[in-house]
């Protein structure tokens, strides 16, 4: 900065000029107008910004605007459009934040018949670790149709579902505007697949064009409750037993916020949105963090039972994003004791989430997709139930590669929300949750929905669908495969940071058939670390660990001991880490 403008800051802050430059084109502006007849808008666009800029010095709540008074509202603007302004001018292609350039130009073409051929190869790193193939084959196969089925329903369900290798993941009618709700149940009408209505219920636009539904049933128990929000009977199995519902899924938890509760604020809470929820109009609707239906592994296989059978035989099953090991081993150990199993497992991997959620929710709960998937695959077959449950996932999937490794790591079908909200045209910009969304997908503004034009989007999601499984077809065949469930760990190839290239296989073991059952009588090793760290702790009925108040204090002593010798590793460093994954507080027992 010149000498001579430092001077000036020094008696006038330059800072304050703009406020100097408004007061000028007032008064300027009044003269000119009221003197010679000219410029009448110069006037009070001075006197609007002087005015603008003397509130600005006055208010309390930005420190930036009683600095910076007029100028400083700039800095709001780019902030706000600052989303926009990196992902079309400084991000690369394939920058993921969360959905690179590339991944959502694939969609856009997919869902609008357009090529989504590349030319002049990859614009990948495939030296960089985390890169990832799958094998060729030299002699490849033909299969004769896209159209993958899976079937879904156990032996105690009357009415089985034949569902694609890829659906729509769950996302509510509030949420999503009316048009989103219209155009994604049409497109998965015209497709063949399934739609889940997400925890918000089945609305009325859900039925407008009477595709497959996958109802979902959270911990508010919404479109099935009584009015203090218990689970009420005989309104789920007027809901359950509707043709059009396919599937019941009950939501323990979600990858965007696993172990956190809702809370739609009254003013949202508009009559549609109330009606498809059984919740009065205008007043704020809780979706708890946890059920009040069960509060055992034993009594959610119980009360899923119940479920297939006042829904008339249909499948019916759980969805839940990996947290405490022990948890889901509880479950695993509750199905084998009672003989009461689900028809299908949903996992949820915590890079999942359409929903807004506080960011440390985002970042950093919850298992990723990965991990959470092979865990629930490998317990089952190490139980020899994994042939009796189905087993679908979600978690950033949008394309055909996406499918194929999920199918590798155990998942019998895929489902995804966020692709299917680049089929109806959402730009990413990440405004969901402000109701500002600028193509109409997430709001509840009818002038904002009024852009998504339901009949042309109905043919994008079907098209969407159709050739990303064209594409899976592709990949199958050039593997030498005959189906997609063919797909195994062995052939996905990853590349690690010391630039060694392993397999899925040798990175993510698999359990044998019965490993589980043989480790447990005592005829051979625990197959993984994960078993033989928490089987011991769960038990069919209690999602608590068993752990003891004798065990607790035995392993508070030991910790005790390790830290007065400084010693942060081995027998002491185990257990606190023990007593960390109980939930015990040891800054309270040592205070």
């Amino acid at each position: 900065m010149p000498t001579w403008l430092h001077a000036l800051d020094r008696h006038f802050p330059v800072r304050y000029l703009t406020l100097l430059g408004a007061a000028v084109a007032a008064l300027a502006g009044g003269i000119a107008w009221f003197g010679f007849g000219r410029w009448p808008a110069l006037a009070p666009a001075g006197a609007a910004l002087l005015l603008l800029g003397v509130h600005d010095l006055q208010q309390a709540r930005h420190a930036v605007l009683r600095n910076y008074p007029v100028i400083g509202h700039l800095r709001f603007l780019l902030e706000w459009i600052r989303p926009e302004i990196r992902q079309y001018f400084i991000d690369s292609d394939s920058e993921a934040v969360p959905f690179s350039r590339q991944q959502r130009s694939l969609v856009y073409q997919r869902s609008k018949g357009e090529s989504d051929k590349r030319p002049f190869g990859s614009q990948l790193d495939m030296h960089q670790a985390g890169y990832e193939w799958i094998n060729h084959s030299m002699q490849p196969s033909q299969l004769p149709s896209a159209d993958f089925r899976v079937r879904i329903g156990g032996p105690r369900c009357s009415q089985p579902y034949a569902a694609s290798l890829f659906n729509i993941s769950a996302m509510s009618f509030g949420a999503l505007s009316a048009n989103a709700i219209l155009a994604l149940n049409g497109g998965a009408r015209r497709g063949g697949f399934a739609h889940d209505t997400g925890e918000g219920s089945i609305s009325a636009h859900h039925r407008v064009q009477g595709g497959d539904l996958v109802w979902e049933i959270g911990s508010g128990y919404f479109g099935c409750r009584d009015q203090a929000g218990r689970f009420d009977e005989g309104r789920f199995m007027i809901q359950a037993r509707d043709p059009q519902v396919r599937l019941i899924e009950l939501k323990l938890s979600q990858g965007a916020k696993p172990g956190h509760g809702g809370v739609l604020p009254g003013p949202k809470v508009t009559i549609e949105i109330a009606d498809a929820r059984g919740v009065p109009a205008g007043v704020d609707c809780v979706s708890p963090a946890a059920h009040s239906a069960f509060g055992t592994p034993v009594e959610l296989l119980q009360f899923l039972d119940r479920l297939r059978t006042l829904s008339g035989g249909k499948p019916v099953g759980f969805k839940l994003c990996i947290g405490h090991p022990w948890e889901w081993f509880a479950i695993a150990k509750a199905m084998r004791e009672t003989q009461l199993l689900p028809d299908f497992i949903v996992v949820d991997g915590a890079e999942g989430g359409t929903g807004a959620a506080p960011l440390e929710f985002t970042d950093h709960v919850g298992a990723p997709l990965q991990e959470g998937l092979r865990l629930v695959h490998n317990t089952l077959v190490g139980l020899n139930l994994r042939q009796h449950i189905r087993i679908g996932c979600s978690g950033k999937i949008v394309s055909a590669f996406d499918i194929a490794r999920a199918l590798a790591l155990g998942a019998d079908w895929c489902n995804s929300a966020r692709g299917f909200m680049f089929a109806l045209g959402c730009i990413q910009a990440q405004h969901c949750h402000t109701g500002a969304c600028p193509t109409g997908v997430a709001t509840q503004d009818p002038a904002r929905a009024r852009a998504l034009v339901v009949p042309s989007k109905i043919e994008r999601v079907a098209s969407f669908h159709h050739e990303t499984l064209a594409a899976l077809r592709e990949l199958v065949q050039a593997a030498g495969l005959r189906q997609p469930g063919d797909i195994r760990p062995q052939h996905i190839m990853r590349r690690q940071a010391d630039q060694q290239v392993r397999s899925l296989e040798t990175l993510l073991p698999t359990v044998a058939p019965g490993a589980l059952l043989a480790a447990e009588r005592g005829e051979a090793d625990w197959p993984l670390h994960v078993f033989a760290r928490y089987w011991a702790q769960a038990t069919p009925h209690s999602f608590q660990p068993l752990l003891d108040g004798s065990a607790q204090f035995g392993a508070t002593r030991q910790v005790g001991a390790a830290a007065a010798a400084g010693d942060g590793g081995g027998a002491g460093g185990e257990a606190q880490r023990l007593l960390q994954c109980a939930g015990v507080d040891l800054a309270d027992r040592r205070g």
